[in-house]
């Protein structure tokens, strides 16, 4: 379910029947939830949406479950947060906090996957920086945090809708091993054969970042992305031991993708290209010559 099919089209290539959707509009979800036999949410706020994530994480939830209760539709996996009710004054993570609570309390056959972050969140934060020169802006304690790909996420969202043992329980689902800032320039570092410009924005320059853009309702989510750096630069380590997790979902710990394996592949892609276009244009500039 997408809110703009058009946009989203990129998903059919991939085998997805594509229906549209808002979690803020309660008709549109009767309509998708028609047939279906199990949810899995994956849906949260971005720092880029207007107003606050409350609408979309709480309000928007609380439509999609009262859509999944009309429906007589009972199995969900619900994507969560790790440790998410230690840390109640970040925004986000209250809300993650509340939905499980929710959802512990309600009658629905539930699944609860806690993660941390994402692998290709590191993207733009790190791997496009140090590949074209720019300055790497880092925040807060160095945290080690156990990143995980996107996809490995969804084979254990999949996964759970054939593993009855994980039904009303919550489990923690995090990458093979936790790494810190620096630990990650390094690896881009070493694939792209340059030295990475990193700058550390000092706790006290996010704090007034939050207190500005909380006095204005259009930044509102923003201020409360980033009260999330509360978190993930904390210094409190984000992982947790996922032996009982790859037992339940009967998923093999070796077919898990790991940071080094994911930063080759992406570098390995994007520098096979740019080589390819440099050739191209050095094909199209001697043509171009007089002799």
């Amino acid at each position: 379910m997408v809110r703009s099919p058009r946009r989203a089209a990129f998903l059919q290539e991939w085998g997805c029947e594509l229906t549209r959707g808002d979690l803020l509009e309660p008709d549109s979800l009767d309509y998708a939830l028609e047939d279906q036999e199990a949810v899995i949410d994956a849906a949260t706020a971005r720092a880029t949406d207007a107003g606050s994530a409350y609408e979309i994480d709480w309000n928007g939830k609380q439509n999609l479950f009262a859509a999944c209760q009309r429906a007589g539709l009972k199995r969900l996996v619900f994507i969560s947060l790790l440790d998410a009710a230690r840390h109640r004054d970040v925004p986000l993570m209250d809300i993650k906090a509340c939905t499980e609570q929710w959802l512990e309390a309600s009658d629905f056959d539930y699944t609860i996957l806690q993660g941390v972050a994402f692998m290709q969140g590191l993207i733009s934060q790190f791997a496009i920086p140090v590949l074209e020169g720019q300055t790497v802006w880092v925040s807060g304690t160095a945290t080690p945090i156990a990143y995980m790909n996107t996809q490995d996420m969804a084979r254990f969202a999949v996964a759970a809708l054939d593993h009855p043992e994980t039904v009303r329980r919550s489990f923690p689902v995090v990458g093979p091993r936790a790494w810190i800032t620096g630990e990650i320039t390094q690896l881009c570092e070493r694939n792209t054969g340059k030295d990475a410009r990193v700058f550390r924005v000092p706790p006290f320059l996010l704090g007034m970042m939050r207190s500005v853009t909380a006095f204005f309702e259009a930044s509102l989510n923003v201020a409360e992305r980033l009260s999330f750096e509360k978190v993930t630069g904390g210094g409190a380590r984000l992982d947790a031991p996922m032996e009982e997790s790859y037992a339940a979902f009967g998923i093999d710990p070796a077919s898990v993708t790991t940071l080094e394996d994911y930063l080759k592949e992406y570098y390995d892609t994007i520098l096979k290209r740019l080589r390819e276009m440099e050739a191209d244009l050095d094909k199209d500039a001697k043509k171009k010559l007089p002799f």
